[in-house]
């Protein structure tokens, strides 16, 4: 638990922050503007949220404010913007797997294994395609236009279809995320 606090605040922050740098690169201040384009984790963490993803390995960060009509074109722009995060925390576990052929011991070995954990199940969690995750945005982006209309009238759904996959559908969710994150671990030789 010791580890998966910081592990959590520093993989939350990147996640956010690649959003907020994506956002501002393509175009939108909107980030900057809010004081979200920051790797400050006072910036980015809910502290609710925090204590939830500890206590019952579920929660949320703020989300970064967008404004779409910002980007070139606003349904790539926020599937890009979308995609930063979840490929943000790719990378860092990336560079733990990195680390990790050092094969470093006690507790700095132990966070590295935790922290690529963490990095992992956020990465992986949240490309799952229902709203508000990242998924859906990224999902919006390869649909036909005929279809997207309709994709897109589930985010006034979002906290209830958020609930039916933590709560009713969990054991499913949580075998996904289990099978996903030994799949990865294994590539990065933890």
């Amino acid at each position: 638990m010791l580890l998966s606090v910081p592990s959590i605040i520093l993989a939350s922050s990147f996640h956010e922050y690649a959003h907020a740098y994506t956002a501002y690169k393509l175009g939108d201040p909107t980030p900057k503007m809010m004081d979200r384009l920051t790797l400050n984790p006072l910036k980015h963490i809910d502290p609710i949220g925090a204590i939830s993803m500890v206590l019952f390995r579920f929660g949320w960060s703020k989300p970064v404010p967008i404004n779409e009509s910002y980007f070139k074109n606003s349904v790539s722009g926020t599937a890009l913007t979308a995609l930063a995060g979840p490929l943000s925390n790719f990378i860092l576990a990336g560079i733990c797997g990195l680390i990790n052929l050092l094969n470093p011991t006690g507790y700095f070995g132990l966070f590295i294994y935790v922290f690529a954990i963490v990095n992992l199940s956020l990465a992986i969690f949240n490309l799952i395609p229902i709203p508000p995750l990242d998924g859906h945005k990224i999902v919006r982006a390869i649909l036909p236009k005929k279809l997207r209309y309709s994709w897109e009238k589930l985010e006034k759904y979002s906290w209830i279809l958020l609930l039916l996959l933590v709560f009713p559908f969990s054991n499913f969710v949580s075998g996904y995320i289990s099978s996903t994150l030994e799949f990865f671990l294994n590539i990065l030789g933890f």
